[in-house]
């Protein structure tokens, strides 16, 4: 800009023209999108046991009061079970981090966590937290979501059957509703991809075979809050 001007005939030094630059505003940051490595494709398998593959993503909505929030949602490959759906206005990746700690602490912790190319999963401190937890984050190609098919198909479940369903006034009135419901999604609803059993039904058949580390104990699953039910919320939502 400087030299700019000098070819316009304005002969000011350059601390004039800096001074003029940045009182004007122009002195606005270059923003660069960080560069990516190359993500190689893998085939979406089915775990043969518990805790080898999680996959985790986000998803976006908003309150009667047009407030928008988020949630994150986790999920166990093995048997579609969901393990956690944290809702907030913000999730950074400490967040991320602090949630997944919490699910850790009574699950067990994966092998590999799959998941998309977002801010948060791509962040340093995820980085720094999953090798230090020696868990792999395997990411799937940009602009591919259906490689990461097992926690886009609970996200539609999810989606139809309580964030379009219900409108919320808060979030802490969706979180208890969200609760509530991974308990009939673990617990009561059959799937076809598991030979129509629930995700609990099919983890006590077919978990303990598959878990050489410890055979003979039963994996811990989402707990219930007894004094929040589907059934008393749903009528007292539609009442």
């Amino acid at each position: 800009m400087h030299h700019h001007l000098r070819l316009m005939n304005h002969h000011w030094n350059h601390k004039r023209v800096y001074r003029i630059y940045t009182d004007m505003k122009l002195n606005l940051r270059r923003k660069h999108k960080r560069r990516l490595p190359a993500r190689i494709l893998e085939p979406l398998l089915q775990p043969l046991y518990p805790n080898l593959h999680w996959s985790m993503d986000f998803m976006h909505d908003g309150l009667i009061n047009g407030s928008p929030f988020r949630s994150f949602n986790v999920i166990d490959d093995f048997n579609r079970e969901a393990l956690n759906i944290t809702l907030d206005t913000c999730l950074t990746s400490q967040r991320v981090i602090r949630e997944l700690e919490k699910v850790i602490e009574w699950r067990g912790k994966p092998e590999r966590i799959r998941v998309d190319n977002g801010p948060e999963f791509i962040a340093q401190a995820m980085e720094s937290w999953s090798e230090s937890k020696g868990i792999t984050l395997k990411f799937i190609q940009k602009g591919k979501p259906h490689q990461n098919g097992y926690v886009e198909r609970f996200n539609r479940s999810y989606r139809e059957e309580v964030l379009d369903s219900f409108a919320f006034n808060n979030i802490k009135e969706a979180q208890t509703l969200s609760n509530a419901w991974i308990w009939v999604y673990n617990n009561e609803r059959p799937h076809s991809s598991l030979n129509y059993l629930t995700p609990a039904a099919f983890l006590l058949k077919y978990g303990k075979l598959h878990n050489p580390l410890k055979p003979t104990e039963e994996f811990p699953t989402f707990q219930q809050d007894i004094n929040n039910t589907w059934n008393s919320l749903l009528l007292s939502a539609t009442n």
